[in-house]
Order: structure tokens, then sequence, then C-alpha cells
């Protein structure tokens, strides 16, 4: 009786030393697991749920009086069509999303509605155009409205709502709101598209659309313009020389981040009037560290007009330095 409490005294030790053992070998080859308590949920940001879009939406801006159904949506884009665009096409709930997406992060700003909201027609409303978060046309939210397609593919559509996106960072990017180089001087800078091509340009080049980068740079390189002068590129000889040479996307930003920050504004954050040429000569050197001068001289041809109004500029607008 003895001999057995004793023995079962010696398998008790020995299971004590080899749980031991157990426990400590394996140090060497993994750590041991430690289980931690979950953070303290009250210190957690309440996730915010975007509310559900209208599945319709009565247009009434321009000539638009369409009744268009809502075909898609998530927490960055919302797509209506119209009754006539085929209801199979599905490449816009992809590519307009990762281009507002794209855009939001480089860019900034555009008020606080997360979304893009774009319109698609089919078989009317030829050409395309914006709307802002600020204006009440399109019901103060940011939005592309693209016509006359029949989108069946992405191959071949997507630079009218590229363009059309271009408008909004133009006119919403870092709070300002307007465009002050939109329009033909004295009214403006450059057009309605010019500056749009090398933001296209960038956003395929962003998104990893390689092709579709060199067959958009194919196709404006040697594009003609008579703004300023008869003869001018835009694209060849302005916007991407100083795309490659300064900073690809980050000049193109810090050419909005200027104009948002120093541009004269009123108390609503709106731009209070359109921009000169020296004045944008002035901005762009200024986003390019580097004076553009010379630049724009080949580009655009150069008067005594442009040379007052860059030197007034400097004078305006002195911390803008390069």
């Amino acid at each position: 009786m003895i001999r057995k409490f004793q023995v079962c005294l010696l398998c008790l030790f020995l299971l004590a030393v080899g749980s031991t053992m157990v426990a400590c070998s394996g140090g060497d080859d993994e750590e041991p697991v430690i289980d931690t308590p979950d953070d303290d949920p009250d210190d957690e940001e309440e996730e915010v749920k975007l509310p559900v879009p209208p599945e319709f939406w009565t247009e009434h801006w321009h000539d638009h009086r369409q009744t268009l159904e809502r075909v898609y949506y998530d927490d960055d884009l919302v797509v209506y069509f119209d009754k006539d665009v085929d209801r199979t096409v599905r490449w816009p709930f992809q590519y307009v999303g990762d281009v507002w997406r794209y855009t939001k992060k480089t860019y900034g700003g555009y008020g606080d509605d997360p979304r893009l909201w774009a319109v698609f027609h089919t078989g009317r409303h030829s050409g395309g155009h914006p709307g802002y978060y600020f204006d009440s046309d399109h019901d103060n939210r940011n939005a592309i409205d693209c016509g006359d397609g029949t989108w069946l593919t992405q191959e071949g559509n997507i630079d009218l709502p590229t363009h059309e996106v271009f408008h909004i960072v133009e006119s919403a990017s870092f709070g300002a709101k307007g465009s002050p180089g939109f329009g033909n001087p004295p009214n403006g800078v450059w057009g309605d598209s010019k500056f749009a091509e090398i933001y296209q340009y960038d956003v395929y080049l962003g998104l990893g659309l390689t092709a579709e980068a060199n067959r958009w740079k194919d196709h404006v390189m040697n594009q003609v313009n008579d703004n300023p002068k008869a003869l001018t590129y835009w694209f060849r000889d302005w916007f991407y020389p100083i795309y490659t040479k300064y900073g690809k996307t980050k000049v193109l930003v810090e050419y909005f981040k200027l104009q948002a920050k120093y541009f004269p504004k009123d108390a609503n954050n709106h731009f209070t009037r359109q921009m000169n040429w020296g004045e944008f000569v002035h901005f762009f050197s200024g986003a390019a560290k580097t004076d553009l001068q010379e630049t724009a001289e080949t580009a655009f041809g150069w008067t005594t007009e442009m040379e007052g109004q860059l030197y007034q500029a400097k004078i305006d607008f002195p911390d803008i330095t390069y």
C-alpha cells in the first residue's frame, strides 16, 4: 500500500516536471500566444453609414427633364441611367468609382458627401456637364452628366466621364468654389478642356491604365488651338513638359492648392474673378518651384500685356515663390 502511494507521488512529480518542460520547450521556435483584452469599445468611432440614395432622380437642369433610375451605388459612387441606357452596362460602376476615389485621394475637398453622382443618357443630350456640391442645380451633389452614348463597353467610352470629373477638380478642390482659369481670355485662360487633358493623362496613369494613357497622349499631343494665338499646342508645349519635369501629379495638385489658398475669394470661398495670363504663369511657376516664363513664351507667345500681368502678379501674390 505504501509502495503504491510512493509510486503515485513519483508519477505526480514526473508529470509536473514534464508539464513545465513542455511549456518551456519550443521557446526558441515560436512565440507564446498571449491573449489581450479588446480595446475599450467606447474608444472606437462608430462607422458612419451613408444614406441609401434615392431610387429615382428627376432632372431639372438645362434642358434635361428625364426621370433617372438608380442602377448602382456604394460609398463612393451613385450611378443613374435614363430609360434608354442598356441595363447590361456595368463597367462605369468600377471605372468611374476608381476615377473618383483617385481624385478624392489626390486633390481633396468636395464637400461633405463623399459620393460622386454619375448620370448616363443614351440617344439624347450630347456631350456632358458637371454639377457641384455648392450649387443647387444638381441638388448640391458632385455630379457628372454624360449624354448620347451607348456606353456598351469601357473601351472607347472613358474619356467623357473622366473629362467631366476634371471640371469638379478645377471648380471644387481644397474647399474653393469656382474655376478662375475656365473660359477664354479675358474671362479665363484654358478654355473648357485644355487643363483637363493633362488631368486625364494623369488619371489613366494613376489607375494603371498604361495603354489608355498612351492612347490619350497620342490623341492630344499635337492638337492645335488658337488660344491665345494661332498654332498653340497646349499639351505638347505647356502641360506635358511641366508634368514630366516638375513632379507629375504633384505639380498639378500644388497648382490647385496655391489657387485655393491665394486667389481672391469671398466669405463663402467662391472665387471673385477670373485669372489672367500673368497670374496663370505665376501660379504654375509656384507649383513647379521654377520660373516658367520661358516655357510660356514657347507655348503661348509673349506680349507686353502678358509681361505686365506677370509683373503685377508677383506684386499681388508675393507668397508664391519659385
